[in-house]
């Protein structure tokens, strides 16, 4: 396997730019997840490493190999598509063991090793299929086991779950990670879904029009997002934000009139945005509260209970509160409820470019 560095990469078409300036160092063995909503230029990031699309600027190393200039074919690299792509009329086996046989290998090593393949794969059992004869998660897997056929240096999936039904997807994701796990292979996945970046990254890349946004662990990400933007976008349901102000002694002000000293990286007099992630916030005495509302609707999942609060504050699209409490709470449609955030630490504070008040020193790799 290889690790993966991109020094000042960009992409343009005509005068559009897609992907501008990423500088990014994927380790040997990691397993990394790019995620970012439709357009944010994931999928052309990939292509790009892969070879499949040409740089406009900067350079693409695998190991210490300048690749750019070298076109797919020569650059070691295994792709998994959206699509299977398996060929219809060969087997499991045959699709699995189809590179090896373009690569002139003997049918012996090419059996043996299509069968190491299928055994990691769990798919020995089907080998005599053919892919009408197969269910989607087993297509899957062996487009998966056609792409490790070669040993790759790096192994690519762009949106490889997005045709699985739901608890498909669950159990691929599962299957993916066990797989990266037993192989040590090194892998950039692409997703637009944020919980399979969560559950399956060792570190995630998030991507918005065309900028690294920040790079980090999925906890890192998920407590100390550098900016609004990742902070919105990691985590489901999503943070809630409100508009908030500093007083003369740096105290966050919050909508229900509440002052909250937050320490000295908080100037005084500031327009400020406060975020809280929905199972943050708690109950409490009106006296304590950071917000109050009237409920909206309720949710009773038996482990959690999901309250939807509107507040009628400010900005309108910050009226309608998500949070999300412990165990069965018994509240109806209606009811008044005051609301603070339960921990110190768990109060995320941006200025008025939506930056990190308190921003990691090392959020971006």
């Amino acid at each position: 396997m290889s690790s993966v560095s991109l020094f000042n990469v960009t992409k343009s078409f005509g005068t559009a730019d897609i992907i501008k300036g990423v500088d990014l160092s994927i380790r040997d063995g990691e397993l990394v997840v790019f995620v970012g909503p439709s357009g944010c230029g994931k999928s052309t990031l990939l292509r790009m490493i892969s070879g499949l699309e040409e740089i406009t600027a900067g350079e693409i190393h695998l190991g210490d190999k300048r690749v750019d200039h070298l076109p797919a074919s020569d650059r070691d690299i295994a792709m998994v598509f959206q699509s299977y792509a398996l060929y219809p009329h060969m087997t499991v086996a045959e699709n699995i063991g189809f590179p090896l046989k373009m690569a002139g290998w003997s049918k012996s090593d090419m059996d043996a090793k299509t069968r190491e393949i299928g055994d990691v794969l769990q798919l020995l059992h089907l080998f005599d299929r053919t892919p009408k004869q197969l269910s989607g998660g087993q297509r899957q897997r062996v487009a998966i086991g056609r792409a490790l056929a070669r040993d790759p240096k790096i192994i690519l999936l762009d949106e490889p779950l997005s045709n699985l039904d739901a608890a498909l997807r669950v159990d691929m994701r599962m299957e993916l990670a066990r797989l990266h796990r037993e192989l040590g292979a090194t892998m950039i996945y692409v997703t637009h879904d944020q919980v399979e970046a969560m559950t399956m990254a060792d570190r995630i890349v998030v991507l918005r029009d065309g900028i690294v946004e920040q790079v980090g662990t999925p906890l890192d990400l998920y407590l100390q997002p550098a900016n609004r933007f990742v902070a919105g976008f990691i985590g489901s349901p999503k943070m809630n934000f409100w508009d908030a102000r500093s007083d003369e002694n740096g105290r966050v002000v919050m909508p229900s009139g509440l002052a909250v000293a937050m320490g000295d990286h908080v100037a005084a007099n500031r327009s400020l945005t406060v975020g809280a992630r929905p199972e943050h916030l708690v109950l409490c005495d009106e006296d304590n509260a950071a917000l109050k509302g009237t409920v909206l609707a309720v949710e009773h999942l038996g482990s959690d209970t999901f309250v939807q609060l509107h507040c009628g504050i400010g900005d309108p699209s910050q009226m309608d509160v998500n949070v999300r409490l412990a165990g069965i709470v018994r509240v109806s449609i209606g009811d008044q409820l005051a609301l603070t955030i339960a921990d110190q630490d768990n109060w995320h504070l941006f200025d008025g470019d939506g930056i990190r008040l308190d921003p990691p020193a090392d959020r971006v790799a």
